[in-house]
């Protein structure tokens, strides 16, 4: 299990807080960043993460451009392992 940067967690401060403050989702709220909601939906794994994160899913959109591929890894592990960990505070 990697340790999540601490770019991962500045990136999402900048980039993705503002719709999943504390792994939530103000826009869908069963498409939160919760381990139960990425298991039901199939998001197994910081890779799966990347993948959304780069491309975009659903109405969220991609970000591939503005993180680069190391910004969105960085920010995957961070979701990953705070979803692992129930979002600690």
């Amino acid at each position: 299990m990697a340790i999540p940067s601490n770019e991962g967690a500045q990136l999402f401060g900048q980039h993705c807080i503002g719709c999943h403050l504390n792994g939530g989702n103000i826009i869908r709220r069963g498409k939160t960043l919760k381990l139960a909601a990425l298991e039901k939906n199939g998001i197994l794994s910081a890779a799966d993460i990347s993948v959304i994160a780069a491309n975009g899913k659903g109405q969220m959109g991609a970000y591939g451009d503005v993180l680069g591929s190391a910004g969105i890894n960085s920010v995957a592990e961070y979701v990953w392992q705070q979803a692992l960990t129930n979002w600690p505070s």
